[in-house]
């Protein structure tokens, strides 16, 4: 691919403003921490629990159209010329489609997400923790989240590789419906949105799985430093491994993303196979797959209106809009490696690659601590309620596996690499935004990727420093994903309204 290097293409609005804001901010969190928390809860608290039927709605819709698209018409259009063949193999292009979409937080929550639900209410009110924590788990992170990646993926790539259209950013795929407009100042406001989306949603992903690897290398190193010290030493490494990758250009990507794979599988394929849980693992997966399809539109709709434990507001809601917020990148790069592929291979292989792979994450992973709690030989439920250090539980867990040590330095491994390959295709995608156009083939100077890549990081540091709470990192999604829902309405019209106009044109 070419590299774009004028200065005169790019979009200094879009690129310092961000750029300043951002670091208004981290300022705010570094000097007033408590305060700028203190905000956060309240606006978060406005957003999630007065419209939380909105992101539900969004989830629930944008699934549906998922499975319409696929299924109609639409399904047909070749994401590129209608005779023209995939650039990558079906593997390559799961492998890259799966770590973009999901980093190191899908290892943090494998393991432990079903402990952060056991002690909530509500689990108690649907039955028993072995029944119903695991369930919520599989939803939260299969076909709804996976819907909003792969219809907007399809949209970007109806826009890159059907219209050719050279402006690489949302207002762009909004152009149907807003048309001149979008180059206007409701297209600016549009695209300012996205970038702090953007940037908010991978705040949120390093604050929440970074303190993992620092806990794990205090414990396997028997390191004195303090935990914050050790979470800047590992978003610096990070951030240079997936800058390193990034400016070695798209073979960067998918070589570092098929290492990731590679190291995720070993890991699945070695707590399975010597972890002592494989029967337990592979029936209870097998029945809380079962329960969660089968009560599938219960957990979408439900709203807990009278408020007696607020758990889809503190959880199903958190994550539709953490979600969302990474629907600024990572579908533009579903779209963008996407070239050949037909709508209908598109998303119901990236439903087979993506939601197949993160189900089993979450069987294999957290089914075997859960067996190890239910049949009595460790209690981590009790040790987690008395410490709430859900990381320091972790680390127990991590023990019982043979080669324990070992086996937290491959886990430590595994999530840089995922920061990396997630990183990496999102850093890309950003630089993008700061160019008016780019070319079929054309990629953001190296200057600018670096740029972004060093910016991606800024307020992760400075919401580590600020000792942000789980449910304040929470809020910075929820309050960012608010307006970017409104805006993901705009193009998936936008992409009906494109696509019939082709079909007519094209399609006799």
């Amino acid at each position: 691919m070419k590299s774009i290097n004028h200065q005169k293409q790019i979009d200094w609005m879009i690129t310092i403003v961000p750029f300043s804001s951002i670091s208004f901010l981290c300022l705010l969190f570094f000097l007033i921490p408590n305060q700028s928390n203190e905000i956060l809860s309240m606006v978060r608290f406005i957003l999630g629990d007065t419209f939380g039927v909105y992101y539900l709605a969004i989830g629930l819709l944008f699934f549906l159209l998922s499975i319409y698209i696929a299924l109609s018409r639409y399904g047909d259009i070749v994401l590129g010329n209608p005779q023209e063949q995939p650039k990558y193999s079906f593997f390559a292009w799961g492998t890259m489609m799966f770590t973009c979409g999901l980093a190191a937080d899908i290892l943090f929550y494998s393991f432990s997400e079903w402990i952060l639900y056991a002690l909530d209410p509500h689990i108690l009110e649907m039955g028993s923790v072995q029944d119903w924590a695991g369930v919520y788990s599989l939803f939260h992170w299969s076909f709804i989240p996976w819907s909003f990646y792969l219809v907007l993926a399809v949209s970007f790539g109806f826009m890159l590789h059907v219209r050719h259209r050279s402006r690489q950013r949302f207002s762009e795929a909004c152009r149907p419906i807003l048309g001149k407009r979008t180059n206007g100042i409701i297209g600016r406001l549009i695209d300012l949105l996205a970038v702090f989306a953007l940037v908010a949603g991978t705040a949120t992903t390093f604050s929440v799985a970074t303190p993992l690897m620092a806990t794990i290398i205090q414990f396997v190193f028997s390191i004195q430093l303090d935990r914050t010290s050790i979470n800047l030493m590992i978003l610096l490494l990070t951030c240079f491994v997936y800058t390193y990758s990034l400016l070695h250009g798209i073979k960067g990507i998918s070589n570092l993303a098929n290492l990731c794979f590679y190291m995720f599988l070993t890991l699945l394929a070695y707590v399975l196979l010597f972890g002592g849980e494989t029967r337990y693992i592979f029936e209870t997966g097998f029945s809380t797959f079962g329960r969660m399809v089968q009560n599938f539109i219960g957990l979408s709709t439900y709203t807990d209106s009278l408020r007696i434990t607020h758990f889809p507001q503190n959880w199903t809601i958190y994550y539709w809009a953490y979600w969302m917020v990474w629907c600024v990148a990572a579908p533009f790069f579903i779209g963008s490696i996407s070239r050949g592929r037909t709508i209908r291979q598109t998303i119901l292989g990236g439903y087979m690659f993506g939601v197949g792979s993160t189900l089993i994450s979450f069987i294999v992973l957290g089914n075997y601590s859960m067996g190890l709690q239910f049949t009595g030989t460790i209690d981590f439920l009790g040790e987690y309620s008395q410490n709430l250090d859900i990381y320091r539980t972790l680390i127990d867990i991590l023990q019982t596996l043979p080669f324990g040590s070992l086996t937290m330095l491959w886990v430590f491994f595994t999530m840089v690499a995922f920061y990396a390959t997630s990183f990496d295709s999102i850093a890309l995608c950003a630089a993008c935004y700061s160019y008016k156009k780019l070319s079929m083939g054309e990629l953001p100077h190296k200057s600018m990727q670096f740029m972004w890549c060093i910016l991606l990081i800024l307020l992760p540091m400075a919401l580590l420093f600020s000792q942000s709470s789980m449910s304040n990192l929470q809020s910075v999604s929820i309050i960012a994903a608010f307006p970017i829902g409104i805006v993901m309405l705009l193009i998936v019209i936008s992409f009906f309204k494109d696509a019939d106009i082709y079909m007519k044109q094209n399609i006799r």
